[in-house]
């Protein structure tokens, strides 16, 4: 008998989008807008974290960091806590002594600084640039695309930079960039080389890199934050893994630092993971107000589905009298009017599906993200439209199956 009232219920609620058309698509277009929100921005959500992830991976899976004091939201550097300030200042000397564990390919010690570059009057925004060496590409990825990366004898000090092709597009054009002079935080800079970055709309900490020097060449021309900008890249052999080659370089920092057992480290090393586990919190905490955001649009519409319902209850008052009449219990009266309004706000969420992720396509071109749309998404949304639909239409569905019979049929 069930299964007869959701047969029915259905193709009443079929009929009903046929012959109203308008008043069926505006009660559902709520669920549509919320549940293609939806869609959307869980196939950005999936593309963003599917592209750090891939860039990562091909960077080097097998780098880490060390920093003087890890935090998710940059540090004052005027106004550093106390467990900031009584730890060291990382320096050469710390990347030199972790560079000799035998498990450890690579060390060194990098800067990161925000400034302009300029060309004969031609500026950029500001942009992240890297005093690094030579080994730069080894641990955050990338392709040189022409010229070289820094000499040995160049790393002394040299007023030499390795720009990024966006970087070039903006103040070249067309010019050849090799061996030009750029001004860099005015400081005049020799060109040796062009440098894409990797494919990654993500660069730490989310600022596009417009170029890379030596680390020398920074230190000795810049300001820069001691806590949040300098920092040791690590990478371990391949046959290493991470967590070995992070054991190693810490004993190796606190021999280094003459830290006794039991003394808490002065350091922070940061891996691969937790950069993705703080992206991660970033980007659901992102999709949690999109989701918020999208619930006020699931939230009219199921008001709209309940509007319909009622009316369409009061509409149809001796069709339900007549159906009592012949022996319709109440239970299946109201199973009718749950079906009809599960299979309205499903209607809908059929087409948010298809929207979001027609949606969803065009920001990933635009955004020029690779992923697919997560399967859970479309089955949550499925699921969530058919509950606002029995959530909903739980009222009308009740009137109408605590109607009087005797009432119902001498309804005008």
């Amino acid at each position: 008998m069930i299964l007869r009232n959701i047969d029915e219920g259905i193709w009443i609620a079929l009929d009903s989008l046929r012959t109203n058309k308008l008043r069926s698509g505006l009660t559902i277009l709520g669920v549509v807008i919320g549940v293609a929100t939806v869609m959307a921005m869980a196939s950005i959500v999936e593309g963003i974290r599917r592209q750090i992830f891939n860039a990562m991976e091909t960077a080097g899976p097998n780098a880490f960091y060390v920093m003087r004091f890890f935090s998710q939201t940059p540090l004052n550097p005027d106004n550093l806590p106390y467990e900031v300030r009584i730890r060291p200042i990382l320096t050469e000397a710390d990347a030199a002594a972790v560079r000799q564990v035998p498990q450890i390919q690579y060390a060194g010690i990098w800067v990161q600084l925000f400034q302009r570059i300029e060309y004969r009057g031609v500026s950029t925004q500001l942009l992240t640039v890297y005093g690094a060496d030579q080994h730069y590409m080894d641990i955050l990825g990338g392709t040189l695309l022409r010229g070289r990366f820094f000499a040995p004898s160049e790393l002394t000090g040299d007023p030499v930079v390795v720009l990024e092709e966006e970087t070039v597009e903006r103040l070249f054009g067309r010019v050849d960039p090799m061996g030009k002079r750029v001004r860099l935080g005015g400081v005049a800079l020799t060109v040796i080389g062009i440098y894409q970055r990797p494919s990654n709309i993500f660069e730490p900490p989310g600022q596009q890199i417009g170029a890379i020097l030596p680390f020398q060449t920074a230190r000795r021309n810049y300001r820069y934050d001691e806590t949040n900008g300098l920092f040791l890249s690590v990478k371990g052999w391949p046959s290493v893994t991470v967590p070995v080659a992070k054991d190693l370089a810490i004993q190796a920092l606190r021999k280094q630092r003459r830290l006794r057992p039991g003394v808490p480290n002065t350091f922070d090393v940061i891996t691969q993971d937790q950069i993705l586990d703080t992206v991660s919190s970033l980007t659901t905490a992102f999709f949690g107000v999109m989701v918020a955001l999208s619930s006020v649009a699931l939230l009219v519409g199921g008001i709209g589905v309940m509007a319909i319902m009622m009316v369409s209850v009061t509409d149809r008052t001796q069709e339900i009298g007549l159906r009592k009449a012949l022996g319709a219990t109440p239970r299946e009266i109201l199973w009718q009017f749950l079906v009809e309004a599960a299979t309205l706000t499903l209607v809908g969420g059929l087409l948010g599906i298809g929207v979001g992720l027609g949606v969803g396509q065009l920001l990933k071109m635009v955004l020029d993200l690779r992923s697919g749309v997560p399967i859970w998404s479309a089955v949550v949304a499925t699921g969530v439209s058919v509950l606002i639909g029995l959530g909903f239409g739980l009222l009308p569905a009740n009137r109408a199956a605590r109607m009087d019979p005797v009432e119902a049929l001498r309804h005008e």
